[in-house]
This record gives structure tokens, C-alpha cells and sequence, in this order.
């Protein structure tokens, strides 16, 4: 009998976590061992991603924000989850694209923190409706973004005085 880490994991998990970008068979195995196979004992999403220290803490005293970083955790799935989202520098998904914006506008150390908690909520997702996961429900957010960008250049042409003409395909 062949032993295959992937399928033992699709068998005790009921879904395929090793679908989603930057997460491959041992990291859903580290899943596996830290949160047991289902994730009913977190409330939701944002307990689960707290309970990992991958949601931010802010501490907020009359009205000032004194600290906005994330709570220090030992947590190993905090870690391979971290591990996945750096992986996913070289990724064409939609998460790829998501961790090279965070990384241009925050810097590497909190594009893999915030990578990680968008990882986190697709896995307690996938955990607790059973749904595989599926790249297409990104294609908007993907498609806003990019519409988003198109807007701001247009804008930006416009203040310097240029105007932006679509190339006939």
C-alpha cells in the first residue's frame, strides 16, 4: 500500500488544502497537527487568525494608537503559514499578486504577515464550509484592482497633461 501524505490529508480534512497557493503537503500536515482536522473551536475567521498572532493588536489609549504590530505567538502553524505566504513571491494567483503589492507598499517582513493572514482565513474558510478551493472568487477583487490602477493613471496623465488611448489589439 502506497503512502501519500496529500491524499491521507484530502481524506481527514475533506477538502484539498494543498490547492491554495504557497501551501503544500507538510505545511497542511503542520495545519493538521496544531488545529486538529476541523476548526469549529475558533468562533471565526478573526479568532482563528488571532489565535495564530497574525492579526494586528492595536492598542489604542485616548484616542492615540500607541502600537499597531502583531501579538509575539509560538505558534508552528503561524510559522508554516508564514513560510507559505513568503513562498509566494514567484506565484501567478491572485495571492502572489496580493503579497507583491503588500511588499511594495509595506516591506517584506509585514507583506508575509499580511500574506499569511489572508492564507489563515482561506484555510479556516475551506475548514469549515467544506468548499474546495476555487481562484475564481478572487477574479474580482483582481479585476477592482485593477480598475482601481487604471483610474489613478488616467488621473494622474490627466494632471500632467497627457491623455491614455487604448492600442487597437
Amino acid at each position: 500500500m502506497k503512502f501519500d501524505l496529500r491524499s491521507q490529508l484530502y481524506r481527514i480534512y475533506g477538502v484539498d488544502l494543498t490547492a491554495i497557493p504557497g501551501i503544500n503537503a507538510l505545511t497542511a500536515h503542520v495545519l493538521f497537527a496544531e488545529i486538529a482536522p476541523n476548526a469549529s473551536r475558533f468562533a471565526n475567521a478573526f479568532a482563528f487568525v488571532s489565535w495564530l498572532g497574525l492579526r494586528p493588536d492595536n492598542r489604542i489609549s485616548g484616542g492615540k494608537i500607541l502600537s499597531v504590530r502583531t501579538r509575539a505567538v509560538k505558534s508552528r502553524a503561524a510559522a508554516a503559514l508564514r513560510m507559505a505566504a513568503q513562498s509566494l513571491h514567484a506565484s501567478q494567483s491572485y495571492l502572489g499578486s496580493h503579497y507583491r503589492r503588500m511588499r511594495t507598499r509595506l516591506g517584506a517582513p509585514k507583506a508575509i504577515t499580511a500574506a499569511a493572514h489572508k492564507l489563515a482565513r482561506v484555510v479556516y474558510h475551506l475548514l469549515t464550509t467544506g468548499q474546495s478551493y476555487q481562484e475564481s472568487v478572487f477574479t474580482l477583487c483582481e479585476t477592482l484592482h485593477q480598475r482601481r490602477a487604471e483610474a489613478r493613471l488616467r488621473r494622474q496623465a490627466r494632471e500632467l497633461g497627457f491623455e491614455l488611448l487604448k492600442v487597437p489589439s
